[in-house]
């Protein structure tokens, strides 16, 4: 029987490391195979896994052998596996599903864009644009239109799970109207707007991602008529007037594009428009270990980062906005409330106790100034 082992040597540590890509593919190889999906409430033999998935017995017995070892699926003492918390979230139908998240982080790009790490760390840029010519969405969508379909999957995936957590957090019983900026497939607006049924809505993203739009915002859906479906580029125009902003986790381009993007909302918004931007930081986070590992994939796909609560204030406040509270959504983000002006005060509530204390409100007044890629 095999098992997740705990505080090796560092000699061996190290080994363990260097092997991160083993780790990585094994996932991506059982998400791809719907082993997970397989797998039921009772342990299976590998070989009748192997006939549901459609595999050869011994390579996938050895597949999950090596994920066991990592706590993914475990191997009982009569050498069938079953599932542990960590192997449904692999499953499609399980409520916190990851899977798609997993596809996405080993799709095909990133085994070509991680040796190359060291060259960003050089030159601050990202590789994409040496390696497939290019700026990196506009390879997905024309050269790897599968990676795309996936990127979108684990956008909404996420953005699903976290779209209750923001209604249930934000207080906009002042506002008439909001606009999710770069919003997807539109499940924050959607459930904003199921909150406050007077309140009208606008959904912001490219056009081939709103196509997709949330059914309940779409003809016929629930919410169909108190919602505006826009397809265009938030970094280069934000084309819609509203009481309210989101932007949320797609603050992570390169300082040019962020300084553009809030910079569009302002001036679009003007002094009355109230902006709220949720962003998952890379201090104080209960996971250290991926939160980095995405910064960096950030600076080889797009040149972006991640940001701690230090970076994210300057970059608001630059653009000229007062942050009134930072309050917590979950435990991975965090609100940065920019009332309108001459409105300051709190408008957040419902708020647990934040990853690095209690709420806490601040004021950062910045001199006025002068993209998408996850939600």
């Amino acid at each position: 029987m095999t098992t997740a082992q705990t505080a090796p040597p560092p000699s061996m540590r190290l080994r363990e490391l260097v092997f991160g890509a083993a780790c990585a593919a094994a996932l991506r190889a059982a998400a791809r195979l719907g082993v997970a999906d397989a797998l039921g409430e009772d342990p299976m033999a590998a070989e009748d896994l192997a006939a549901a998935v459609k595999a050869e017995p011994r390579p996938l017995r050895r597949l999950l052998r090596a994920l066991s070892c990592y706590g993914v699926f475990a191997e009982r003492p009569d050498g069938t596996f079953a599932h542990t918390d960590v192997s449904r979230l692999l499953r499609e139908d399980d409520p916190h599903s990851l899977r798609a998240i997993a596809l996405w982080c080993t799709e095909p790009w990133t085994w070509d864009a991680w040796p190359k790490l060291d060259e960003a760390v050089r030159s601050g840029r990202n590789v994409v644009q040496e390696l497939y010519g290019k700026e990196f969405f506009q390879y997905l969508n024309e050269d790897a239109p599968e990676s795309a379909h996936v990127f979108n999957r684990a956008m909404t995936t996420s953005s699903k799970q976290s779209a209750k957590e923001v209604a249930e957090l934000l207080d906009l019983s002042g506002s008439a109207s909001v606009a999710d900026i770069g919003g997807g497939q539109g499940h924050v607006v959607a459930s904003l707007l199921e909150k406050y049924p007077s309140m009208r809505g606008t959904l912001l993203d490219l056009p081939q991602v709103v196509e997709n739009a949330d059914p309940r915002l779409r003809e016929g859906g629930d919410l169909a008529d108190r919602v505006q479906i826009l397809g265009g580029d938030c970094r280069v125009s934000v084309p819609v007037r509203a009481d309210t902003y989101i932007i949320k986790n797609i603050l992570e381009w390169d300082d040019e594009s962020t300084a553009r993007l809030l910079r569009n909302v302002r001036e679009t918004g003007g002094p009355g428009a109230r902006v709220v931007v949720i962003e998952n930081l890379v201090d104080d986070t209960p996971s250290m270990r991926f939160s980095t590992a995405m910064d960096l994939l950030l600076l080889l796909n797009v040149g972006g980062a991640k940001h701690t609560t230090e970076s994210m204030v300057s970059r608001i406040t630059e653009a000229g906005l007062v942050i009134d509270d930072i309050s917590p959504v979950n435990p991975y983000l965090h609100a940065f409330d920019c009332p309108a002006a001459g409105c300051a005060g709190h408008h957040t509530r419902g708020a647990g106790p934040a990853t690095r204390g209690a709420r806490r409100p601040v004021r950062c007044v910045g001199q006025p100034a002068g993209s998408r890629s996850q939600r």
